[in-house]
């Protein structure tokens, strides 16, 4: 059922035959857009909006439609902002409003602009539910990418969250709707989610949403998609090589043999995508030579795309199709792709270094320490990107050196030593840049123990901690900024200067949190980041505790999490109220403050540390100092670790109060 905002009674008249009149027009734009040309829709779209038969709103979303459907991908993204960006868009057309922001989220999740299509899907999700607007379709979408940028950015939990919710939507969907459209919307985003899940080699994870994949397969088996019958043979084909690889990461070989075997009956599998995809079982069950014959098709497809050879293509095509080669034996196959490589690095190393300056223009202009380490990462980002790219590629490289490009290789290896040092020593700069923003000493003063750490996962983070004390009054606070390395560190910069300067004016905690999203959200946030935050304000006299929680880990007040209001992360949405507590005294108490790269340390086993092992240590260890609190605690997830590589910052703040 649609829903409207409330309005007269004369409103809600004209807003049904807008509605019916939008029906009629929607048909006809849909029809031609199967048909017409991007210039013919573009003629047409006009002609109806000059009518007054179709309106700005809806007009521009259309146009952001068209050229989404001819891969325009800038010019729909540019149209796709002036329906969001509109004065009282949401109550002048709330669906067209969403559509546009479900096209706008996707484009921005094709470009993995992850922090930035979760700035797009939660103001959505939230207007949905105020208007409550139907639309499960809408809500499957909008979780389902949520869930996707939550994974992508190795926050398995909200992922996992994120991906039921999905779910839920997807089985009222199915209860509402008893065609097969409903069943195929609910299978291919399963199918997605698996994927997901199978990509990060998370295979307990894969194999619950493979069991989700199987039980509609019966149904879905009766389904065609109208206007490419092939779409959902694709699809049916795909879930079974997902089960396929489940299995066999599992370790359960014999299911995992079943289920290529039944892949193979698939007509999906004997198609040039088909065999690429089925690679990665193959190379996964160590069958090199055959994965090398099914890569075979890889030069035809890239033709058929009519794709330049891109540093993407690269790394998912060609680097796969060398290690195939190479693990087989196939020498002279591997040379040939490792030519290929060679010959087409750079090139698609220079678009792809274009591209990113682009984007690298539109990152915050920050005065001070926050200016110096924008001037560095600004050239830092594209260098550490030829890393990664070198890494994927050194084998190419190597094996070059050693036929047919010896001294060219040598040239080239050191020009990228010489890269790798300069990067190297700057990052230094920047860390030690931004380390120099965070307190290392602690107020001496009387009742008060206090200390703090922070261990950026990588050469500079995202988190933040800070402290202002004046006449007796403590302002403290523990931050987690959205992602990693550069872009977090310069927001994390932003919100560790506003948040001494809002503090020294004496605010309450919830109005300094409310003044930073302010400052922090908006047009303003080109990348689409945000900060959860823990703020308090302690009186050291009589332990009164002032605080404002926005969206951050609870923090821990005697072992013991405590139970707080729910704020939304800073720079979500702008025009936030943020609501304040208070407690009477926290005097005699030990009161603790983490990010998240704390609780979800993982090991090489990919297991958590954990809640109940933190609140195990804190409530049966005896310390005696704030700092002892930490350094056992950084010692602990060390241990817990066993050699593992960080997977996000840690960051522990520890205040007793006597």
């Amino acid at each position: 059922m649609m829903v409207w905002l409330a309005g007269s009674c004369d409103n809600q008249t004209a807003r049904q035959q807008q509605k019916v009149e939008w029906t009629r027009v929607d048909t006809l734009l849909a029809k031609a857009q199967r048909s017409g040309s991007l210039e013919q829709m573009q003629t047409l779209i006009d002609s109806l909006e000059e009518k007054g038969e179709l309106q700005p709103l809806r007009a521009d979303f259309y146009r952001a439609n068209n050229y989404n459907e001819n891969s325009r991908k800038v010019e729909a993204e540019d149209y796709c902002r002036r329906v969001l960006d509109a004065p009282d868009a949401v109550e002048r057309d709330p669906w067209g409003y969403l559509l546009a922001g479900r096209m706008l989220a996707n484009i921005r999740f094709q470009k993995r602009d992850f922090d930035g299509t979760i700035r797009t899907v939660l103001p959505l999700i939230h207007m949905m539910d105020t208007l409550n607007m139907s639309g499960m379709r809408s809500y499957i979408d909008l979780y389902t990418l949520l869930g996707h940028c939550t994974l992508s950015t190795n926050q398995p939990t909200q992922a996992a969250e994120n991906f039921e919710k999905a779910y839920g939507a997807m089985q009222q969907l199915m209860t509402e709707d008893t065609t097969l459209n409903a069943v195929h919307t609910a299978f291919v985003n399963i199918n997605s989610i698996t994927n997901d899940y199978i990509n990060l080699k998370r295979w307990e994870d894969a194999e619950h949403w493979v069991i989700r994949l199987d039980s509609l397969m019966p149904r879905y088996q009766h389904y065609d998609f109208p206007e490419n019958p092939f779409f959902s043979e694709m699809q049916r084909g795909s879930a079974i090589l997902n089960r396929a690889m489940a299995m066999l990461g599992l370790g359960r070989t014999k299911e995992a043999a079943e289920a290529y075997a039944e892949f193979k009956e698939n007509s999906f599998s004997i198609t040039d995508y088909g065999r690429i995809n089925a690679s990665d079982y193959l190379m996964l069950d160590k069958r090199y030579a055959a994965a090398a014959d099914n890569y075979e098709v890889v030069d035809r497809v890239v033709r058929s795309s009519g794709y330049e050879l891109s540093l993407d293509l690269i790394n998912t095509l060609y680097i796969p199709k060398l290690k195939a080669n190479l693990l087989s034996g196939r020498r002279d196959a591997a040379l040939h792709v490792a030519s290929q490589i060679a010959e087409s690095f750079d090139s698609a190393y220079h678009r792809q270094l274009t591209d990113q300056t682009a984007e690298l223009a539109t990152i915050y202009d920050t005065k001070g320490k926050e200016a110096q380490i924008a001037h560095q990462q600004a050239e830092l980002s594209q260098q550490r990107f030829i890393g990664v790219v070198v890494a994927l590629t050194l084998i190419t490289i190597f094996f070059i050196i050693y036929t047919l490009h010896r001294r060219r290789a040598a040239r080239r290896m050191a020009l990228m030593k010489a890269r790798q040092e300069r990067i190297e020593s700057e990052l230094r700069i920047a860390r030690d840049i931004q380390m120099s923003m965070v307190p290392n000493k602690f107020p001496d003063e009387e009742g008060l123990d206090m200390y703090a750490s922070m261990k950026p996962a990588k050469e500079v983070g995202g988190d933040l901690y800070g402290y202002v004390l004046q006449d007796r009054k403590l302002y403290f606070a523990l931050g987690d900024v959205s992602g990693k390395g550069v872009p977090a560190s310069l927001f994390m910069a932003q919100a560790t200067r506003l948040f001494r300067t809002l503090a020294a004016q004496g605010m309450s905690p919830a109005e300094i949190c409310t003044r930073m999203n302010d400052a922090l959200s908006g047009e303003d946030n080109k990348n689409s980041m945000f900060v959860t935050f823990f703020l308090g304000l302690v009186d050291l006299e009589t332990g009164r505790l002032s605080f404002c929680n926005a969206g951050h880990n609870p923090p821990i007040l005697n072992a013991q999490y405590m139970e707080m209001q729910p704020n939304a992360p800073i720079g979500i949405l702008s025009g936030m109220q943020y609501i304040g507590e208070e407690m009477d005294t926290i005097k005699g108490c030990s009161l603790f403050v983490y990010s998240d790269g704390l609780n979800e340390a993982e090991n090489n086993q990919q297991e958590q540390f954990g809640d109940e092992r933190l609140l195990d240590i804190l409530s049966t260890s005896k310390f005696d100092s704030a700092r002892q609190v930490i350094d056992t605690l950084a010692a602990e997830v060390e241990k817990h670790r066993d050699g593992a590589e960080p997977n996000d910052d840690l960051t522990m703040m520890c205040l007793r109060i006597s």
